[in-house]
């Protein structure tokens, strides 16, 4: 059986470490910012080369409060991607801004900075730029236009973090980096998770204020903050993975490129293209392909699980629908991207059968 994601060999190779781990949780009982937070993020900030990271209860919420902690409010408006996961644009909603969106690169996926310029208007506050599907978005040339018009910076790296660009990581490419700590990410927990980073100290003190209920000190609210807190369970989890995560990146980018030497030279499948000064995390293995239901009906069939990231631009999901929007390249991708199986612990045989079969379905 071919599983997309295979939580339960990661498991066996760190399972005792993460047991051992969660006896010593239970064992203090300091569930709610216990020690093993604190260890956490100065691994995550060590590895990501950020000065500061600050945990909290999931990535939607990261991308909320990083929006909080630089200014973004009622009737501002935050350019993002036409083409991205749901909590990109939830984030900017909710707290009462406009998002303006952008189309995305062909062969990245990710927003096309050349079309971000135009955009900006005296409203603007903040671009959101999604590192999707592993990939890094093109962050020398984002925050190049941003500086200009004193716009903040902030990473979606929901997907990517353990990536490169440029020799930095993702998470330190921008003024602010937020991840997610969700069971399917490159580092993912066994629950809801995930971290803001930045090397500003000012503003990663404000942005802890702003995940702890606004407070300076106990029962000291200074301003108007949130509750998002990592769970000390998930944090004692997240140490052992972390510790394995690279290796884990080059096992997924071994298997990328061996179905990248396959897919490029078939007319009817396009696998995304990874800058060369770039290193991809690999969140999904994601290709193009034209009569997606049915080649994904077929792989069904053959016990090849695929899974769609995502089947609409964000303006045409009902909650956020706007109707004249002009982003062809994110309306392709809705239309054709599929993704396939390319996780660690993917056997060889299973690459060759999902090679194979992809081969023949899409002719």
């Amino acid at each position: 059986m071919i599983n997309f994601f295979d939580l339960a060999g990661q498991q066996k190779l760190i399972g005792p470490e993460i047991k051992e781990n969660i006896s010593r949780v239970l064992e203090h009982g300091k569930f709610i910012l216990g020690p093993e937070v604190s260890k956490l993020e100065k691994m995550l900030a060590s590895y990501s080369g950020a000065s500061f990271c600050i945990t909290c209860a999931n990535g939607t919420d990261a991308l909320q409060i990083a929006l909080m902690a630089s200014g973004v409010g009622f009737n501002d408006e935050v350019i993002i991607p036409a083409f991205s996961y749901i909590a990109t644009v939830e984030a900017v909603k909710v707290l009462g801004a406009r998002p303006v969106y952008v189309d995305i690169d062909p062969l990245s996926s990710n927003i096309d900075p050349n079309q971000i310029e135009k955009k900006i208007t005296q409203k603007t506050k903040a671009i959101i730029a999604v590192s999707l599907y592993g990939q890094v978005a093109k962050f020398d040339d984002i925050n190049n236009i941003a500086s200009q018009y004193g716009l903040t910076v902030i990473e979606d790296a929901a997907q990517s973090f353990g990536a490169n660009y440029n020799d930095k990581k993702s998470c330190n490419l921008s003024r602010i980096g937020c991840t997610s700590f969700f069971p399917t990410k490159p580092l993912g927990c066994y629950g809801d998770g995930g971290a803001i980073f930045t090397s500003n100290r000012a503003l990663a003190d404000n942005i802890r204020q702003i995940a702890r209920h606004g407070q300076k000190s106990r029962y000291n609210h200074v301003k108007v903050g949130v509750n998002s807190r990592l769970d000390t369970l998930q944090a004692a989890i997240l140490i052992p993975k972390l510790k394995i995560l690279d290796e884990e990146i080059n096992k997924r980018n071994a298997i990328a490129l061996f179905y990248d030497s396959i897919f490029k030279i078939e007319k009817n499948i396009r696998p995304l293209v990874v800058a060369k000064n770039a290193k991809s995390a690999r969140g999904q293995y994601t290709i193009l392909v034209k009569n997606r239901e049915q080649i994904e009906a077929k792989l069904t069939e053959f016990g090849i699980p695929t899974s769609i990231h995502y089947p609409l631009p964000l303006y045409k999901q009902k909650a956020y629908l706007e109707t004249i929007i002009d982003a062809p390249i994110s309306e392709q991708f809705s239309e054709q991207v599929l993704c396939l199986p390319a996780h660690a612990y993917l056997s060889k045989k299973s690459q060759e059968k999902i090679v194979q079969k992809v081969l023949e379905v899409s002719k």
